[in-house]
């Protein structure tokens, strides 16, 4: 968490769609303090964030914290106040949040990634900022350090206990597969047919994978922010990929036909109920698939220990939009004092 030596003045936040609150003016809310959370509902590290401000906006919003949080939309689709209202509904989201579709607000507080959270002052000046996931427990301490200077006198609860393993103070953790985005503005492809704009091609799975890129079989439409299968129905597509991760969690959306089937394999195998992800069903022939039903973030891979492995997506469906793929680390087990 970077604490500001030179604090600025909070800009205005401003949003065309504000949910469970009417408009917020951080100029009318001197003397309280105000935390923005940056965030998008198909960000891994906004939502592995997501739970710490919920609980921070249930301990201290009656000692005079207001929290905002600012969705700014990483995709297209995710401009959509329905989808962003039924996130917020799904994830149990209580505090303000305000729809940054015009990226006006991003653009005033100088955000670069996603998750970010920063800590307004009771005189309206930023005063603490954090991109990423983490540190919680520093930013906890410096919310109640804001409030007392504000004049609250009373105890506070014992800082949050960490939420996953990989989250507490001082957790060494191995270094996961960067996020991949596809689509011909974001590159991600690997095949040697390129992504050819808005266009249509045929791409044969090579074979051998490297680490970072989306390989693809069959007939697939290259978008700014996706790839899209083309295929006739009843024709089959695939992509893969070669990852380092315990978790993979891919962004997925049905264009047209929804509750189609993407089935899913790692390392040539289907799931089980040891490795499959949350969103993962398993038939009665034993195939694991995942239930496109609307544009989000699924899990796909829990696997139990940080691992490398070979994911590979595919369907029949001509609706299977794939946008990226996102991966979560372990701890470094081996690392950790027994004392």
């Amino acid at each position: 968490m970077e604490v500001l030596q030179r604090q600025f003045r909070a800009p205005e936040v401003y949003g065309d769609f504000w949910f469970n609150s009417e408009p917020i003016s951080v100029g009318a809310l001197r003397g309280f303090i105000i935390m923005l959370d940056f965030w998008d509902f198909t960000s891994l590290g906004s939502l592995h964030s997501l739970a710490y401000v919920q609980e921070w906006h249930r301990r201290y919003a009656d000692l005079g914290l207001v929290v905002v949080g600012v969705h700014t939309p990483m995709f297209p689709f995710a401009r959509d106040p329905q989808l962003v209202k039924r996130a917020i509904d799904r994830f149990g989201v209580r505090y303000p949040v305000v729809l940054d579709n015009d990226y006006i607000v991003w653009s005033a507080y100088g955000i670069r990634s996603r998750p970010t959270k920063l800590l307004i002052n009771k005189n309206g000046y930023v005063s603490h900022w954090h991109g990423g996931e983490g540190p919680y427990y520093n930013f906890e301490h410096a919310i109640q350090s804001l409030l007392v200077e504000s004049g609250y006198r009373a105890d506070f609860p014992l800082v949050m206990e960490p939420l996953r393993e990989t989250d507490a103070p001082g957790a060494i953790c191995y270094r996961p597969t960067p996020e991949i985005l596809v689509g011909y503005q974001r590159g991600g492809i690997g095949n040697v047919e390129g992504c050819f704009p808005e266009s249509t091609a045929s791409y044969s799975d090579p074979g051998l994978y490297l680490e970072g890129r989306v390989y693809l079989s069959g007939e697939w439409l290259c978008e700014r922010d996706l790839v899209r299968h083309a295929a006739n129905e009843g024709e089959e597509g695939s992509l893969v990929l070669t990852y380092q991760a315990r978790e993979a969690h891919a962004v997925m959306a049905p264009e047209g036909e929804r509750g189609f089937q993407v089935f899913v394999m790692q390392d040539d195998l289907y799931l089980t109920s040891e490795n499959r992800g949350e969103d993962v069903r398993i038939d009665h022939d034993g195939r694991s698939y995942l239930l496109i039903g609307e544009p989000r973030l699924y899990n796909v891979v829990k696997n139990r220990e940080f691992g490398e492995h070979v994911l590979r997506l595919s369907s029949r469906s001509g609706g299977f939009a794939f946008y990226a793929v996102a991966f979560a680390s372990a701890l470094m087990t081996d690392l950790v004092s027994e004392n």
